[in-house]
């Protein structure tokens, strides 16, 4: 084992704050600015060239020194800022895509030694112990590096992304379009172990809680919604499953549901959060009056095909399964 910075260089990047800088798309020119997120690799948006600030070069590793999300680490792909709390580190010797990840990884597990807000990284991730080179599992250089490119190009959706501004958007009520059926109580005593997903109000792992050994209550291809708990989280159901009762499942009417047109419509129910509560739940028969804006065809009817389309020109589309 060694401390980290016998490794890596580690400075603290740049100590910027994003509400004080422009925003700018990445297509026009934007640069990433990497915060203290867990998600999207840290990155909490993109802004316009800094002038006399060079940003850091992609291929470094970020940490998040403290907060929440304290020592998410993530491989930069593309050049970028900093905000505050976050420290870079560049490798004092050539190390690969591969052994940069397993460095991510094995920060990341030191996090059980700090605290959100009571112990941060900012003085002690120099000294951070982690593997040295020649401690890396032997499997990192044996990837097969063709295999990486073969799996980035099949994760390519094809080309440019279908664009959601030329088409067509029409208001429908859920009952318009979807059988909506409430899920059924089962109580822990009365789970027994098996292999059945048990979807209940969760925000995590597609709403699944558990496994059970009862027989599902719903099939797959459809939707499960919140309306109790985490509410209005939505997830495409692929297999028979039971559904809790704080969870509505809809089933498609004048369409099958699949998982293209399941992720699509589940992202838009989820943008409809704002509006419910623990204390204003989206039960059964709110749900069946409520509004959901879909993308139509010439004829006025939910545009599926484009569903499909849109979803499966997406990154990473391709590893989406087939129902």
């Amino acid at each position: 084992m060694k401390p980290l910075n016998e490794i890596f260089e580690v400075t603290y990047g740049n100590k910027l704050d994003l509400n004080k800088l422009a925003r700018l798309d990445r297509e026009a020119g934007g640069i990433n600015f990497v915060g203290r997120s867990s998600q999207n690799h840290g990155v909490s948006g993109t802004v316009a060239p800094i002038p006399g600030l060079d940003p850091y070069p992609s291929g470094l590793i970020t940490v998040a020194l403290g907060g929440s999300k304290l020592l998410s680490a993530f491989v930069q792909d593309g050049p970028f800022y900093t905000a505050q709390n976050v420290a870079v580190l560049r490798p004092l010797s050539d190390l690969s895509h591969q052994q940069k990840l397993y460095t991510c990884l094995v920060i990341r597990q030191n996090r059980f030694r700090y605290s959100a807000f009571g112990r941060e990284a900012n003085r002690t991730l120099r000294t951070l112990l982690v593997p040295d080179i020649d401690q890396f599992p032997d499997w990192i250089d044996d990837y097969d590096q063709s295999v990486i490119g073969k799996r980035e190009k099949a994760a390519d959706g094809g080309g440019k992304i279908v664009s959601l501004d030329c088409v067509d958007w029409k208001p429908f009520t859920y009952s318009d379009l979807f059988d909506i059926r409430k899920g059924q109580r089962l109580t822990k005593a009365n789970m027994i172990p098996g292999c059945v997903p048990f979807v209940g109000a969760s925000d995590r792992h597609n709403g699944v809680t558990t496994l059970i050994g009862q027989t599902p209550n719903h099939s797959g291809n459809t939707i499960t919604v919140s309306y109790n708990g985490s509410v209005a989280e939505a997830f495409y159901q692929d297999a028979p499953y039971w559904a809790s009762d704080d969870v509505n499942v809809l089933y498609g009417k004048a369409f099958q549901i699949n998982p293209q047109i399941g992720l699509f419509i589940c992202t838009l129910i989820k943008k409809e959060k704002y509006r419910f509560s623990y204390g204003r739940k989206w039960h059964l028969e709110r749900m069946k009056q409520s509004i959901i804006r879909l993308p139509v065809d010439k004829s006025g009817k939910p545009d599926t095909d484009f569903m499909e389309r849109f979803v499966n020109s997406l990154s990473y589309s391709s590893q989406i399964r087939a129902s």
